[in-house]
């Protein structure tokens, strides 16, 4: 299937590595034109190494100056903007009595502020080129995890913002969709199974068969896979989706909606 990719401009956020990464290989395949960031200067000139032709830089999505200009470098290189991957890191692990309140302003600032200021700085150009929101959030939205306590929150928060979204922006033209990751592939699960491993004092291999054996399909995910159903909803050829919250699992999650 040819997805219409070609040629359109998207904004990938935290693409020097894992998923963001592996949806800006795909996209690049389709033939987008791509703008990527991260906070890590280092990790992202690596990343557009391997994705030539890009545009990348910098980009701390906790400071609004710099989404800005981002957004500016981009419609400068690229005359405009299709599509933008919301993406950002997650907050630490922990629970209710482990965090103060500036732990709790942090990982509002990180994980939904951002996402409101992606949205607001890169919404003029997608609206002129009736555009596409994705935003990347957790499994946590469906089915809150007991560590996770600033995760659950924040990343419903923006589940919820993406939901409102998909229904004001509508008129104009504009789609916008959730996308949630399984257990994919990448260097962060391969060093949670190390670390949770040693923590229970078993072999790396069997604490892997463990979490793998949680997965109806018996395996993890790899990085294209999540990518390419990324790519799909950032494409033309899912034009009639929007509002939809679509995980890529491999079945794990028991929840109905």
């Amino acid at each position: 299937m040819n997805l219409g990719l070609a040629g359109k401009t998207v904004m990938v956020a935290g693409a020097s590595r894992g998923l963001g990464f592996a949806i800006a290989q795909c996209l690049q395949d389709e033939g987008a034109n791509l703008s990527i960031s991260s906070s890590d200067e280092k990790a992202i000139a690596s990343a557009a190494e391997a994705l030539p032709g890009c545009h990348a830089q910098r980009c701390d999505v906790r400071n609004p100056a710099e989404i800005e200009d981002w957004v500016a470098q981009t419609e400068a290189r690229f005359g405009g903007i299709d599509a933008l991957v919301v993406n950002a890191g997650g907050p630490p692990p922990g629970g209710f009595r482990d965090f103060d309140d500036a732990a709790w302003q942090g990982a509002f600032e990180l994980t939904l502020l951002s996402a409101v200021r992606l949205v607001r700085a890169a919404l003029p150009s997608l609206v002129k080129r009736q555009g596409n929101i994705l935003f990347m959030t957790s499994s946590s939205v469906k089915e809150p995890i007991d560590f996770l306590l600033l995760s659950n929150v924040m990343r419903s928060g923006v589940a919820s913002l993406a939901k409102s979204l998909s229904r004001s922006l509508a008129v104009e033209g504009l789609r916008v969709n959730c996308i949630v990751p399984g257990i994919v592939e990448t260097d962060r699960i391969k060093a949670l199974v190390s670390n949770q491993a040693k923590a229970k004092a078993i072999t790396p291999e069997d604490q892997r068969a463990a979490m793998e054996a949680q997965v109806p399909m018996g395996r993890f995910g790899r990085p294209e896979e999540f990518a390419r159903t990324a790519a799909f909803l950032l494409s033309p050829a899912a034009s009639y989706i929007n509002g939809e919250t679509v995980t890529v699992d491999g079945g794990t999650m028991k929840t109905l909606f």
